[in-house]
């Protein structure tokens, strides 16, 4: 019987030859298959842009078929579908600038911990010798960005100090 070849974009086998295969690869069946197979990952922006330039298939419009299909160069897409493909493509537009922010919003937490941690080694390496515009400096940086504040339950770690400072209790019967 020999070799088949089986084409993936057609759904279909025939005896592999170079003759049988070349006829193939250039038949119009396989270009409209192979076309169809690549438009489905098409982003939605591309295709709402073609059948904006498009004019509307008059055939399709009135009988609600086309006798060339998916190849057809006029649109078969109606006002309410291009309408919906652009609702889908604002939404997709939307869903990417909200993880653009919440990936701003992880790069600013990254930097604030990244800024402690400096001022942390900083203020171990010069000891207990604080000037005034080092004191100043902290209580500027101390401001912790909103995203750690709206998580709920916080680590003590994390919370800022009270105004004022933490209260300390000195015990008088130790001594």
């Amino acid at each position: 019987m020999g070799k088949r070849y089986y084409c993936d974009y057609c759904d279909r086998s025939f005896q592999d030859n170079m003759h049988n295969r070349k006829k193939h690869l250039n038949g119009v069946q396989h270009h409209r298959a192979k076309k169809a197979w690549f438009d489905q990952f098409r982003d939605s922006a591309a295709i709402l842009y073609d059948e904006q330039v498009k004019k509307p298939c008059r055939k399709f419009l009135l009988k609600g078929v086309c006798d060339f299909g998916a190849n057809c160069r006029f649109s078969h897409m109606s006002e309410e579908e291009q309408l919906m493909l652009k609702r889908r493509l604002e939404d997709e537009k939307q869903n990417k600038e909200d993880i653009a922010d919440r990936m701003m919003a992880g790069r600013s937490v990254q930097e604030w911990l990244s800024k402690r941690e400096k001022r942390k080694a900083a203020l171990s390496s010069k000891g207990d010798l604080k000037t005034k515009e080092d004191h100043e400096e902290v209580e500027e940086d101390n401001e912790i960005p909103h995203q750690l504040l709206s998580i709920p339950d916080l680590p003590p770690s994390l919370l800022p100090p009270p105004p004022g400072g933490w209260r300390v209790f000195v015990n008088t019967e130790w001594g």
